[in-house]
């Protein structure tokens, strides 16, 4: 359950025994916590190096996180830059270096509550997309911090549609320059992190035009605000965005270019360079572009969405045993709200999906791995898979992090609504992920697009039928109806892993056939497309549902030898692949698959499996190891002291200490008016 004496040295100073209700729950144990913990950190030794960081981080006042939901946009902003560089100073003092595991601790230790994020943006597609001489001059620059980078591509008018960008980059060959320019209104750059206040460089995606011809998005690297006293240099017009829905702390900003000359080395050169007379030169293909965001989207789940989701269910079901509320039966005292079904039936499919999710990423981080140095080496075979699965993927997670996030804040009634349990910034972050990194939708039918080329591969003769390895199952054998018949079938990983193959491959084909018709019938592809994406979306979906619980179920067959937490996460597997058939049944019953009587089966065993998950709940949660001071919430104590914690925060409120100059202009003058004629 992480050690007590760890969480002993994290917790309030003030903090009272634990509660009771909650000591209950972590009393008998079906399963060891802590080996749990070290599954997900990746082995114990990573759990021992996360916990003295964590210790170091939360001993600091410097660092400190209570304060944030008292703070104004301008003071968390201030806040994040000042731990951003004690952070810097602290990692010089003890030799953690630039992406090292001590570093990424850290940051999840402040629960990513820093300022100058989008610098790893920038370093992550200069890394991608940078000739190696480029790497070796910027990236040190930006280590030290001696420069200060964003990551420019969404324009006023434009965001994930890369080739709809209208800034430009022309280039000069008298001077051997590019000019970057913002033509228009809607080619200002707007909404980068760090571009408002703080950048003194910005990777800028812009159209780049030579030799007379537009050959297509490119990256450059601008200097925007002087190194001397960070004032806009010529022909830059920059500034904040103004108040958003969350990341206060982020200075998200506006760049207006106006004829702005960078030398032409400034141009990433990995796979397209521009030789000094102005010739042009293709060395990748028109996704190398892509590359960039691939990167970004992998980390972008395991740093920032997925414990997001892990956050709010630890909160949420930690407050939910020691919330009372009603009666189950007349002469009961008041039950433990995560009692009723109802409130299990809230939580627990989070919760499973915050496990699924946590192996989702583990996996496509190991086969972004295994196919980036390929890539880098203008090897793009892999390419395709690796784009369709990290842009999905991404949909797929904050889609369902935000539906769980949300579910997790209402399920805790009133105080769930309080900035002080810390819910509603999760909820509004989580919010925030569904558009940046790639437009959900947009990423749901380029993972759609992969399907049908892939479909259509499949349909050609057996000699060509290498299918990438996600895909893989559009020429295994199918059967055309399930042949569960009680509730111990359902919990068969290879029968819901099957049934979720069967519904994916038939919504596939069924969207080429409709895409293909409506072709026949005389649209261009164009149109045809437009008019079938509903249905490739709904395709997509179901593909990428099936290889999450592919994932997950792979993942538990490594775990033979952790009877115990292999069960434990088996219900939770068994829990995420039921829940999407019982939220799908229209897919299953469709083409007779699944019938009505094998429908209510699956409930009984889907029902069945929340009884046995409540039990691990709390167990669960604790897994996740998140310090008090990381979760930042009133609810999610790890001792289980809400309502005192609730109360001492909302007393240091400054709307408490301050006075009130609502009551001198307004209320006093209102009051006094109506006391003079009584």
């Amino acid at each position: 359950m992480g050690s007590p004496v760890h969480r002993a040295s994290m917790g309030d100073t003030w903090s009272r025994q634990v509660h009771p209700d909650i000591e209950s729950e972590r009393h008998m144990q079906s399963f060891n916590v802590e080996e749990l913990t070290n599954i997900l950190d990746g082995g114990a030794q990573n759990t021992a190096l996360r916990r003295k960081v964590e210790s170091i981080i939360h001993s600091d006042p410097e660092l400190s996180l209570k304060d944030n939901y008292f703070m104004t946009q301008n003071e968390r902003y201030e806040a994040a830059i000042k731990k951003k560089f004690h952070i810097q100073m602290l990692a010089q003092r003890l030799g953690w270096s630039e992406g090292s595991r001590e570093l990424h601790y850290a940051n999840r230790s402040l629960s990513g509550d820093l300022g100058l994020a989008l610098q790893f943006v920038f370093q992550k597609a200069l890394r991608s997309l940078g000739s190696e001489e480029q790497i070796a001059k910027w990236d040190p620059l930006c280590n030290k911090l001696q420069i200060l980078a964003t990551y420019a591509q969404t324009e006023l008018g434009h965001g994930t549609y890369l080739q709809g960008l209208e800034t430009e980059a022309t280039y000069d060959a008298a001077t051997q320059e590019f000019v970057v320019h913002s033509p228009t209104l809607t080619a200002i750059k707007w909404w980068p992190g760090d571009l408002g206040r703080s950048a003194t460089h910005a990777l800028v995606q812009a159209q780049l035009i030579c030799s007379g011809a537009h050959q297509g998005m490119h990256a450059f690297i601008v200097p925007i605000r002087s190194l001397e006293d960070h004032s806009p240099l010529p022909g830059i017009t920059v500034g904040d965005i103004g108040p958003k829905m969350d990341f206060d702390h982020s200075d998200n900003g506006f760049l207006q270019l106006d004829h702005v000359r960078v030398p032409r080395e400034n141009m990433l050169s990995r796979f397209a360079q521009v030789l000094p007379d102005g010739t042009y030169i293709k060395l990748g293909t028109a996704r190398s572009n892509y590359l960039s965001m691939v990167v970004v989207r992998v980390d972008v789940l395991s740093v920032e969405l997925i414990p997001l989701l892990q956050k709010a269910c630890v909160i949420a079901i930690r407050y939910s045993v020691i919330r009372h509320q009603s009666r189950l039966r007349p002469s009961d005292p008041e039950a433990k709200v995560l009692d009723y079904q109802t409130q299990q039936q809230k939580l627990f499919p989070p919760l499973a999906k915050a496990y699924a999710f946590h192996f989702v990423a583990k996996s496509l981080l190991e086969f972004f791995h295994r196919s980036y140095s390929s890539i880098l080496d203008r090897d793009f075979r892999l390419l395709p898979e690796l784009h369709a699965l990290s842009a999905g993927m991404k949909a797929l997670v904050s889609d369902f992090c935000i539906q769980g996030a949300e579910l997790c804040c209402r399920a805790c009634g009133g105080h769930g609504y309080s900035k002080l349990s810390g819910l509603p910034s999760l909820v509004t972050r989580v919010t925030a992920s569904c558009t940046y990194e790639g437009e959900n939708t947009v990423l749901y039918l380029q993972t759609a697009r992969f399907l049908v080329k892939s479909y259509l591969k499949a349909q050609e003769s057996t000699s060509q039928r290498s299918l990438p390895q996600s895909v893989a199952y559009l020429t295994a054998p199918d059967l055309a109806k399930c042949p569960a018949q009680k509730v111990a079938d359902f919990l068969h990983p290879e029968l819901y892993t099957m049934a979720w193959a069967h519904v994916a491959a038939r919504l596939i084909k069924d969207s080429v056939h409709h895409l293909q018709t409506l072709m026949q019938s005389g649209a261009d592809r164009y149109e045809a497309w437009n008019q079938t994406t509903v249905i490739h979306l709904q395709a997509a979906k179901a593909h990428l549902y099936y290889v999450t619980v592919k994932i997950f179920t792979e993942a538990l067959e490594k775990l033979e030898n952790q009877p115990a937490i292999q069960q434990v996460l088996k219900r939770l597997c068994d829990l995420y692949a039921l829940h999407g058939i019982m939220t799908n049944t229209g897919d299953f019953l469709h083409d007779g698959f699944l019938s009505g009587a094998q429908i209510d089966v699956a409930r009984k065993a889907y029902l069945d499996l929340l009884l046995l998950i409540r039990k691990d709940a709390i167990l669960l949660t604790d897994a996740f190891d998140f310090t008090d001071q990381c979760l930042n919430s009133a609810l999610g104590c790890y001792d289980g002291n809400v309502y005192e914690r609730l109360f001492q925060w909302a007393q240091k409120s400054p709307t408490n200490t301050q006075g009130n100059p609502a009551y001198e202009k307004y209320i006093r003058p209102l009051l006094q008016g109506w006391r003079s004629r009584l």
